[in-house]
């Protein structure tokens, strides 16, 4: 290898090593990474290295103990320090989950960080963060479903739409009705729930808000008209508004159900909500239950997956209709059992 491209190699791979302000690096550990990354380099040739770099690339030393200590600038113009040990965790963890929640799409465009993260820890033998990422996982509470298939053309087209605020004309496949339709669509935001991906969108010169699921998009263009803005959208009071919930109605309710002790000891640990009461019953170890909570459908979807394990007394709204959805499946498997 010549000199000229040994020493352009060794500056590029001191500036992976420099760290963005307010940590820092010292030219010790400087020396000791760029001997075992296989440069034969002495501290004074580190010393110099860094003198001359610190005007181009805004490095900034702290004198103000030895070893010397240094680091990028906040406001650096260009910055190819390694990744870090947190980041790198984060992002190894942290890539699982997100599989069940972003389109493939997005997933490909981040593979190149995941496999930074993952080829960092696995060659950070010595590192505790390394060893902690060998040892730890999260895993999803409930059934994880494979996430709905999102064209790269569909998500890049709504994606720069959206940063860009430009009207989208698109074919969408309608679930309820089970036909194509066009739509004239004004993007106003982007929300990822569960394993499907919604576009928040006025239709033409509507002001409603509607929700559009991107795999459900077949075709789509980005127009060059500006959208029309939806002046009192926030994504979060839109999500609070129960717009994803099936909410049954604005207020909150009170639950009073029966629940069984496994249950019971599940909600002392993570309750339902916070003025939730847990009390005893005469002459069994159920546990009365009362808690505020929202009068939607996950809330009353959570109670359907306890099965025999609570009986609910109130809001009389749901105890109307577990008793109709029981009548119901008892009626189809009835069926079922006489065909």
């Amino acid at each position: 290898m010549s000199q000229a491209k040994d020493t352009l190699l060794r500056l590029f791979a001191l500036l992976r090593l420099i760290p963005t302000a307010p940590q820092g690096i010292a030219t010790p550990t400087l020396l000791d990474k760029l001997r075992d990354r296989g440069f034969s380099v002495t501290l004074r040739s580190i010393q110099r290295d860094l003198n001359r770099l610190s005007i181009p690339f805004s490095l900034m030393c702290d004198d103000s103990e030895m070893p010397f200590r240094w680091s990028f600038t906040r406001n650096a113009p260009l910055q190819l320090q390694d990744m870090d040990a947190p980041t790198a965790l984060a992002l190894y963890l942290s890539e699982n989950h997100l599989n069940a929640l972003l389109p493939q799409t997005v997933m490909d465009q981040l593979g190149p960080q995941f496999r930074r993260a993952r080829n960092y820890l696995q060659g950070a033998s010595t590192n505790g963060l390394a060893d902690w990422a060998r040892r730890v996982r999260a895993i999803p509470n409930g059934k994880t479903l494979i996430p709905a298939a999102v064209t790269p053309e569909v998500w890049a087209i709504v994606s720069s739409a959206l940063l860009e605020r430009r009207q989208l004309q698109v074919s969408y496949q309608s679930r309820s009705k089970n036909a194509m339709k066009q739509f004239h669509l004004h993007p106003v935001g982007l929300v990822s729930r569960h394993a499907m991906s919604y576009l928040i969108a006025t239709v033409g010169d509507y002001r409603d808000l509607r929700q559009f699921a991107l795999h459900r998009i077949q075709q789509i263009v980005a127009l060059d008209e500006p959208a029309k803005m939806h002046c009192v959208f926030d994504v979060d009071d839109y999500i609070a508004s129960g717009a994803f919930n099936l909410r049954q109605a604005d207020t909150q309710v009170e639950l009073v159900a029966d629940v069984h002790p496994q249950i019971a000891t599940l909600l002392r640990e993570t309750p339902l909500s916070l003025d939730q009461a847990l009390t005893d019953l005469p002459s069994q170890d159920w546990k009365r239950l009362r808690a505020k909570v929202p009068l939607d459908g996950e809330t009353l979807w959570w109670i359907f997956g306890l099965n025999d394990n609570i009986r609910v007394y109130a809001p009389q709204a749901w105890v109307d209709e577990i008793r109709e959805r029981l009548r119901s499946m008892q009626a189809f498997y009835q069926e079922a059992c006489s065909a």
